[in-house]
């Protein structure tokens, strides 16, 4: 198998990933871009990366490129993990929209979830509520977002 089929493997399993992230959100509306995610499926591609090439070693016989496969990908998963951890790349638009996905699960496991004690339930239910008023504001926000400060499209909504 030759290096460039591996990182094609790799970076096709990294896109694969990064789609079934949002396979746990509750409408296709819901979907939308979040950096979180991306650098989530980056950091998984990447240790990906380090732990196939350690079980198909024999495959390749480059030390060199195999080095700075095990070298980068441990380079790309810290990389990747510092930027999911500190959010230093996430404003307020981008927040607001990975925002959407996320309440969205909340109302997919809460309305599918098999509960039988009524006070879990109760729970449940109110988690819909407040997650769903959550989604169906979140798009308003961002278009007047376009149009005045962030503070006053918050207030407005």
């Amino acid at each position: 198998m030759t290096y460039i089929r591996f990182f094609a493997m790799i970076a096709t399993s990294t896109v694969v990933m990064f789609i079934l992230m949002y396979l746990n959100t509750y409408l296709l509306s819901h979907i939308f871009w979040s950096e979180t995610r991306a650098y989530m499926a980056v950091l998984m591609g990447a240790i990906m990366a380090i732990i196939m090439l350690g079980f198909m070693l024999s495959m390749y016989s480059s030390k060199a490129i195999n080095a700075a496969i095990f070298i980068g990908g441990a380079v790309v998963f810290a990389g990747s993990l510092w930027l999911v951890r500190s959010q230093v790349t996430v404003g307020d638009t981008s927040y607001m929209k990975a925002m959407i996905p996320h309440h969205s699960i909340a109302i997919m496991t809460s309305s599918r979830a098999n509960i039988s004690d009524p006070r879990v339930r109760k729970l449940a239910d109110e988690i819909i509520f407040a997650q769903d008023g959550v989604v169906a504001g979140t798009p308003g926000r961002l278009i007047l977002g376009a149009f005045c400060s962030f503070q006053d499209a918050v207030n407005a909504v």
